[in-house]
């Protein structure tokens, strides 16, 4: 049986502190997960050790180095919890980090690529969000936001709603 390869983009939001239920769930699903983590997700909500020795594989933050191990070919992307900055740098092109670089070029190349948002309702109700997530659609990339995805909270309370983080839904999307 041909391995399945997911990569699980993380970027810096709370449900970041939990992503061992992503990667449980996808393994589960006989997924191996390969996670690709912004700055931010690295500096303020990710155990590195922890992630690696549950995925058996390094976390890649940035670009590969001569001599370390290319990425293998993924099957399906995950990006989750996407946030607001990364919605709308995707979206407007902007390739100024390792992941955005990654979901340019896995857009384009046609993989299917399933986003989580977690932004609160004030971010929600901006319509730079909107535009950004149109465009993502029509790019063929499924934004699972608004009634059947991610439902956003009032500002100031994402630590309450990070229990009900719907990972399985971006699992769901790319199966």
């Amino acid at each position: 049986m041909t391995e399945r390869v997911l990569y699980l983009m993380i970027c810096g939001a709370g449900p970041a502190d939990q992503v061992e239920v992503a990667i449980s769930l996808a393994q589960d699903r006989g997924w191996s997960v390969y996670c690709v983590a912004t700055p931010a997700a690295v500096e303020h909500f990710l155990d590195l050790a922890k992630v690696e020795h549950l995925t058996g594989h390094p976390v890649r933050t940035g670009y590969q180095r001569q001599g370390q191990a290319a990425l293998p070919r993924a099957d399906a992307v995950v990006v989750a919890p996407a946030t607001y900055n990364t919605i709308n740098k995707w979206a407007a092109g902007t390739a100024d980090t390792y992941v955005l670089t990654q979901l340019a070029e896995l857009t384009g190349l046609g993989v299917p690529i399933a986003v989580l948002p977690f932004v609160n309702t004030a971010l929600a109700a901006n319509p730079v969000l909107h535009r950004s997530i149109d465009a993502l659609r029509a790019s063929g990339v499924r934004v699972l936001f608004g009634e059947d995805g991610f439902r956003p909270h009032p500002p100031r309370t994402g630590g309450s709603v990070l229990a009900d983080y719907p990972w399985h839904l971006a699992l769901d999307a790319v199966e």
